[in-house]
């Protein structure tokens, strides 16, 4: 088996961001509420690492605030890609309903879980 080469790796990665220009724009902005969503739990990650945890459940929520919101978004995004043959069916108002829904049940449990 032969070693992987810097052509091989700028060659994948060239070949990514191709395929990635195809994507849809409303998909590259759930991609980006995903991406925000998972830089906000790494900065009060690191944020409770420098200063400390003295309120613990207020960094557990708002950490499990933002990986649930991830989650949630990228369920999103599996339900509106038109490629995805699971869910041609379902309409994206209703994914985008359903997304609403779930996320004010995550964030109702997270403001009880606050205190």
């Amino acid at each position: 088996m032969g070693r992987a080469t810097s052509k091989d790796a700028q060659a994948l990665i060239h070949s990514l961001r191709s395929a990635y220009a195809a994507t849809p724009s409303s998909l590259k902005i759930i991609d980006l509420y995903v991406g925000f969503a998972v830089f906000s739990a790494i900065i009060q990650v690191v944020y409770m690492a420098i200063v400390g945890s003295f309120p613990f459940n207020s960094f557990l929520s708002g950490v499990l605030s933002c990986i649930g919101t991830a989650v949630l978004a990228v369920c999103l995004r599996i339900q509106v890609n038109k490629e995805n043959k699971e869910f041609k069916d379902l309409p994206s108002e209703h994914a985008f309903a359903d997304f609403v829904l779930c996320n004010l049940v995550l964030h109702l449990v997270i403001m009880n879980f606050l205190g």
